[in-house]
C-alpha cells in the first residue's frame, strides 16, 4: 500500500537529519495517513478512504466529501477517488 493520500496526493518527502556537528544523514518525512469512512450525501453510502489528517480537516471545511471532490483537481485524486467523483457528478446531474 503506497504512502499517499487518496484525496490530495500528498506523499513521502525526503530530507536530512542534521546533528549539532552539521553531519547530515538522509531521512523520510511520512504523511499522517488515517483510514476513514466518509459519507457521501449524493450517493447515500459510506466510502472508505486512506487520507491525511489535513485532508480530513479540509473535507469538513469545504462542506463534505462531495463538495471536496467536485472542487479538487483530477491529477491529485487516486483512481478510486476519481471513480467516486464520477459517481457523484452523475448522481447530482440526474
Amino acid at each position: 500500500m503506497a504512502r499517499r493520500c487518496e484525496l490530495t496526493g500528498k506523499g513521502v518527502m525526503m530530507g536530512n537529519n542534521v546533528s549539532h556537528a552539521l553531519n547530515r544523514t538522509r531521512r523520510r518525512f511520512l504523511p499522517n495517513l488515517v483510514n476513514v469512512t466518509l459519507i457521501s450525501d449524493a450517493l447515500n453510502r459510506p466510502v472508505k478512504l486512506r487520507i491525511t489528517t489535513s485532508a480530513l480537516r479540509t473535507v469538513e471545511h469545504r462542506g463534505g466529501l462531495d463538495a471536496f471532490l467536485l472542487k479538487q483537481d483530477d491529477a491529485d485524486l487516486s483512481p478510486l477517488a476519481l471513480g467516486i467523483k464520477k459517481e457523484v457528478r452523475a448522481a447530482l446531474a440526474g
